[in-house]
């Protein structure tokens, strides 16, 4: 049997995901999913049960501070709903974020030594985040049998807005892991960039106390959008949507993804020599 022989050729000009070479190298896209989430756990006293841990203290914390001591409204809602319905979609993002944008780096060896897309490793980490989501919606689970709070038809759009969240970090991880490569400095300022995005999202507030001239301005942050939403599929009627604000915050998420990927595949055939 004669040994197949694969042509790898530059690619020229602007160049979006190509879903076809990730269907090809399926097997290794589903490997180091799978990998990502043995290693995030491995050698830990309680494994993946921090997937619940971290969220749950978050909330506690977040229920004081602005439920408690400050007293900011939540339209009659409990508190740790309030959040909790907000940490799903931010927590995802932000680990997704944090792990994505090193994925290059830290398979740095596998990258100098054979090709395969190098697509393939962020995308393989915003993938087994979303174990860590399923993970954690056992909680909200529990919460919402404990508050008794009712589902509402609204419940139905919450996979849109979970792809809404998933476009978002995809988009700002293809940025920030192609950055990385090339400037080192990136790695310390993510960790910065996520606490501060922590706390300019609607996580421990809703967004509904932001002034309605600022609402437009304050949606330019795409999470601003994925957050309202969840807690509005998840919430029903107690939420109200700020529609233009959405609408603004999904065109951006829709803009980072698609100028993410091309940066990526631009700077992907010079990833093997820098690194």
């Amino acid at each position: 049997m004669e040994p197949i022989e694969q042509i790898i050729r530059p690619k020229h000009g602007l160049t979006f995901i190509n879903f076809k070479e990730l269907w090809i190298y399926r097997e290794l896209f589903l490997f180091l999913t799978w990998r990502d989430i043995i290693i995030r756990y491995k050698q830990t006293v309680i494994g993946i049960a921090w997937a619940v841990i971290r969220p749950l203290l978050t909330m506690v914390v977040f229920s004081i501070i602005f439920g408690k001591l400050a007293k900011l409204p939540s339209n009659g809602i409990p508190y740790p709903i309030l959040i909790f319905t907000a940490l799903l979609p931010w927590q995802f993002f932000s680990n997704t974020l944090s792990e994505s944008s090193n994925s290059l780096i830290s398979n740095s060896n596998l990258i100098s030594k054979i090709y395969f897309p190098r697509l393939i490793m962020p995308v393989a980490t915003v993938l087994s985040g979303v174990v860590e989501f399923l993970i954690s919606c056992l909680i909200l689970i529990v919460m919402i049998i404990y508050y008794k709070m009712p589902i509402m038809l609204n419940i139905i759009y919450l996979p849109l807005f979970f792809i809404f969240a998933l476009i978002t970090s995809l988009g700002i991880g293809l940025w920030f892991s192609a950055l990385n490569v090339e400037y080192r400095d990136v790695r310390y300022v993510i960790p910065f960039l996520i606490q501060l995005g922590l706390y300019i999202s609607p996580v421990g507030f809703s967004s509904s106390i932001i002034p309605t001239k600022w609402r437009l301005l304050y949606s330019l942050n795409p999470m601003v959008g994925v957050i309202d939403g969840f807690r509005w599929s998840l919430l029903g009627q107690k939420i109200s949507l700020y529609l233009p604000g959405l609408y603004l915050s999904i065109i951006i998420s829709i803009l980072v993804l698609v100028t993410g990927s091309i940066y990526f595949r631009k700077m992907e055939r010079t990833f093997a020599d820098i690194i």
